[in-house]
This record gives C-alpha cells, structure tokens and sequence, in this order.
C-alpha cells in the first residue's frame, strides 16, 4: 500500500442534519446515523460504499490496488449494512433456541426503493428470493462468488465502477484513461480531496481521540465504516499519515472491535442485529 497517499489537513466543521438529509439516508425510526457538516450538500454526502471505495482507491492514479481481493466482498458487506441502516431489511429473530447471526436469514422490513440503483437492486434480490438466505450467502452471491450457478443472477456487476461514477457526480473524483502496456483502464483520480480528507480524519479521530472504548456507544455508521474498511482491507490507508505511535494505537483499537463477541454484542439491543451479522460475516 502506498503511504503516502490521503494525507489529511486539520480543519474544524460545524455540524447539523437538515431535514431531507434525513429523509434521504435513514427512513426507519431511529432517524440519521451520522451527522453531517452545513457545508455538506446531499451531493457530497457518501454512502457507505462510497466511503470505503473512497479509502481504497489511490488519489493521483485512480484505483484500488491490484493485490486487495478482499473489496468486492467488503463492498457488498456495505451494502447490506446501509439496507439496515435505512430500515429496508432485518435479520430473522433469533427464536427460543438463539439462533446463531451467520445462521439467521435475512427478511425484507420496507421493500419502498431507496433512490440508490445499486441498493434498489440488491433490495429486488433480497424481496424476490424464496426462501431467505442468510448475510453470509447474500455477500457471496452478491460478489459472485458462488458455486452455484443458480445464483449467478443474483451478482451485482460493476459495483466499483459504478460507485466511482458516483463519486464523479458528486465532485469527488475525475475520470481519466490510462495506458497499462497492453490494455487501457478508465481510472477515477481524486479531484476535490476535501470529502477525502473529511473522510480520513473522521475514520482517525474514531479510534483516537474521540475513541470511546464501547461498541455500543459508537455511532452505528461509523461502527459500520471501521469494520467494513477493515474488512475490505482499506482502512491502513487512513492510518498511513499517522505518527508511529499513534498508528499502533489506532490499530490496536480496530483489533479490539475485531475481537468483539459479536453474539454478546448483538443480545444488548442498540443495534440492528443486521450490523452484528454482516460484521459477523467477515470475522468468522
């Protein structure tokens, strides 16, 4: 991984979450996950995927590294996670016997579209299958990575990409074409680093100084960006810039939510179990 790249400037921002915001990024009860700062348009404002494709991709050259084969599952992880987020789909009750996360199936809760085209259609997947499948096949299934052929129609195609052109929209990056000796590749170079550089210092000051030693404290998007960043094999990138010591802490404190007994941590209630079960996915 390049070291160098995401380097973060210090700025403060003022905070608030306007009424459409909420409409827009959490429809169930519990309201917005994240805050957001005045400046921020609906635009600028990243999902879930965005945020880890945005850690992942290198700032001048426009793309994630050709070594990590852990995002396209990672990315799927988050997609799952911001259904939950915005009440479209629950894990099945866990039952007299607690059924373990990674056995529970996954039930649609609001089948209303999202606005979001690769989240509307993992949601017609997710309504259409019968009976259920469980976050586990769901991840495997969306990233085709099945040996079934039966649920081949299920992959989502292109999701970098598409998330990318996402991006592109929303000022983040820029798309350029690059000659790689014996074929081009459209690249997406960073363009505005200032959503990159908000993103970085929120994902630092999470395990540092605004570290609060309780998953359950923790903000449920956020929660969910460090886990999956992790996951999708990310989120040293943000870490890079740090001094040593503070590195090592910052790792240190990942490794900890890692380790959660995700079982235990789910049975306390302040989160949707659907987070514990997609966090639970990867840390098996």
């Amino acid at each position: 991984m390049n070291r160098g790249d995401g380097l973060v400037q210090r700025r403060n921002v003022n905070k608030d979450v306007n009424n459409s915001q909420k409409e827009n990024y959490d429809s169930d009860e519990n309201g917005p996950d994240e805050e957001v700062s005045d400046n921020d348009s609906k635009e600028t404002r990243l999902t879930l995927m965005e945020e880890v494709l945005l850690l992942g991709l290198k700032d001048k050259e426009g793309y994630t590294s050709f070594w990590n084969d852990c995002i396209s599952s990672g990315l799927r992880g988050c997609i799952l996670i911001e259904l939950g987020l915005r009440g479209r789909i629950e894990l099945e009750k866990a039952g007299m016997r607690r059924k373990s996360l990674l056995s529970r199936k996954v039930n649609i809760k609001n089948d209303t579209p999202t606005g979001d085209v690769l989240l509307d259609e993992a949601l017609k997947h997710i309504k259409e299958t019968n009976p259920p499948e469980t976050v586990q096949s769901w991840i495997e299934y969306l990233s085709g990575e099945t040996w079934n052929p039966l649920k081949l129609k299920y992959q989502l195609k292109n999701v970098r990409e598409r998330l990318a052109k996402n991006l592109v929209e929303k000022g983040v990056l820029t798309t350029e074409k690059q000659n790689f000796l014996l074929f081009d590749m459209t690249t997406h170079p960073l363009t505005d680093n200032t959503a990159k550089t908000r993103l970085v210092k929120k994902v630092q000051e999470a395990v540092l100084s605004k570290w609060v030693n309780d998953p359950q404290r923790m903000d449920k998007r956020l929660l969910s960006l460090l886990l999956l960043a992790n996951a999708s094999d990310v989120l040293e990138n943000a870490f890079a810039p740090l001094n040593d010591d503070d590195y090592e802490l910052a790792m240190k404190r990942v490794r900890e939510l890692v380790d959660l007994d995700l079982e235990a941590e789910s049975a306390k209630g302040s989160y949707k179990e659907i987070h514990w079960a997609v966090f639970a996915s990867f840390t098996k």
